[in-house]
């Protein structure tokens, strides 16, 4: 229903660090700017599909108000949207130019 929709916080957030998870070979440890004053800190699996230094300064779709999990001894405060796009391929949604912290509707 549009109420569950309405419960989930999607954010824009840019993409200031990024670094493989050194007890991982799928994760990313994304530092991300969603527009509040506490850089939030993502784990997400896509170190296959995806260069750390290519994700800086892009600008992506975090849910926002998922409850933090600790990752391979990392917390992830949150997940970056990103889409199958066929067999063995991953796309991470770009909103780039979308100011960070605006809110998704």
């Amino acid at each position: 229903t549009i109420d569950d929709f309405a419960r989930v916080d999607l954010r824009v957030a840019e993409i200031t660090d990024c670094e493989p998870v050194k007890k991982s070979k799928k994760l990313l440890k994304l530092t991300l700017d969603d527009g509040t004053s506490t850089p939030r800190t993502v784990a997400s699996g896509i170190a296959k599909w995806y260069k750390p230094e290519d994700l800086i300064g892009h600008t992506v779709i975090v849910v926002a108000n998922l409850k933090p999990a600790v990752l391979c001894g990392m917390e992830s405060q949150g997940m970056i949207l990103a889409a199958d796009a066929g067999e063995d391929d991953v796309r991470v949604v770009f909103v780039d130019g979308t100011p960070a912290g605006s809110k998704i509707r």
